[in-house]
């Protein structure tokens, strides 16, 4: 990979989508640039760059389902399902079978394409792995594609999930490396690195991306936003959360994120990753019409649908089809045209 001087970012859009065999490595200084950039230009050039590489009128409807909440031994200090914080979330064991086929299903009927499952776990143990297999087995004959999240994985367990058919696997970074410590002490960076090295090993597709709000700065934002352009290859999914602070978590009283702020997170995702699918996920129910119009406009063309994700409430069904009407936003049914080079 190339690394380009902050004075050529005008020309970054050119060459990243000209040679996507040899992505551009963004500097944290590159992406911070790009942040600072006038609000109106930066909205500009994210366009470009979505419509060089995507249908700017689509997007892509993924469902969450929690198929087992709560009691999660890491402590992440946003996340509600987390043993160590008082939240009021009772754990749950795992769901049986048939009510997860029951809820793809649902999800399916209301236009749903791509089919997720979240575990709370640090990891799933292995007498775990026949049960969530046959989760995805079962889902993936209904013609959805399947997402998994079960926290840390090893090669084997990620080799597993590729035999049952898994198409995505879902593992963020949360933040850059800088400010990581801030909120996460159980588990390491360089752990979430190694369960995404496990998961391109197997031949799954990476959803990975990271949550904003947290109190980090802009140079930190930046910091995750170059992390995960850096990935090589970059994810093809890309969920950018806005924080919802949950009563009872550490994060509780974090101050929300400028919205506007929030947008240029979305299109310097865009810029950075121009053939990834920037997801619009937590938060959105916090965010009114106009702010979730522009981040469409800022090349966000994916969204979690439906009435909640894992333990946070999510936009109704209904008002989702309506706003996507009344902007002219078609429903994709997105699947990548080549699966991932499979491990040797």
């Amino acid at each position: 990979m190339n690394t380009v001087s902050p004075i050529d970012i005008s020309g970054l859009r050119n060459r990243a989508l000209a040679q996507p065999d040899q992505p551009v490595r963004w500097s944290v200084a590159e992406v911070e640039a790009l942040f600072a950039l006038p609000f109106m230009d930066l909205m500009f050039r994210a366009q470009q760059v979505h419509r060089d590489t995507f249908d700017p009128n689509e997007v892509q409807l993924s469902t969450l389902l929690s198929i087992k909440t709560g009691g999660c031994s890491e402590d992440c200090g946003y996340c509600p399902q987390s043993a160590h914080h008082d939240t009021g979330l009772p754990a749950s064991k795992l769901m049986p079978l048939d009510e997860v086929v029951e809820a793809a299903r649902a999800a399916q009927a209301q236009g749903a394409t791509r089919f997720c499952m979240g575990a709370a776990w640090r990891s799933p143990k292995e007498r775990d792995m026949e049960q969530v297999t046959e989760m995805v087995r079962s889902v993936r004959s209904l013609g959805l594609e399947t997402c998994m999240t079960l926290g840390m994985l090893d090669g084997s367990q990620a080799q597993s999930l590729k035999d049952a058919g898994l198409d995505y696997y879902n593992h963020n970074l949360d933040s850059s490396p800088e400010f990581y410590g801030n909120i996460i002490s159980t588990r390491t960076y360089q752990e979430r690195l190694d369960t995404l090295d496990h998961v391109r090993q197997a031949g799954i597709y990476v959803c990975c991306g990271g949550i904003v709000g947290m109190g980090e700065s802009r140079l930190q934002r930046a910091g995750l936003i170059a992390q995960l352009a850096n990935l090589d290859p970059c994810p093809e999914s890309v969920p950018i959360n806005n924080l919802v602070a949950v009563e009872g978590t550490p994060l509780a009283g974090a101050a929300p994120i400028d919205p506007f702020e929030f947008v240029r997170t979305i299109a310097v995702a865009r810029i950075t990753m121009p053939r990834s699918m920037v997801r619009l996920s937590a938060g959105r129910e916090q965010m009114d019409e106009a702010l979730q119009a522009l981040c469409f406009a800022a090349g966000a063309n994916s969204i979690f649908y439906g009435d909640r994700l894992l333990t946070t409430s999510n936009p109704q069904a209904e008002r989702d089809r309506a706003l996507l009407a009344r902007l002219g936003l078609r429903v994709l049914g997105e699947r990548p045209a080549a699966r991932p080079t499979e491990a040797a």
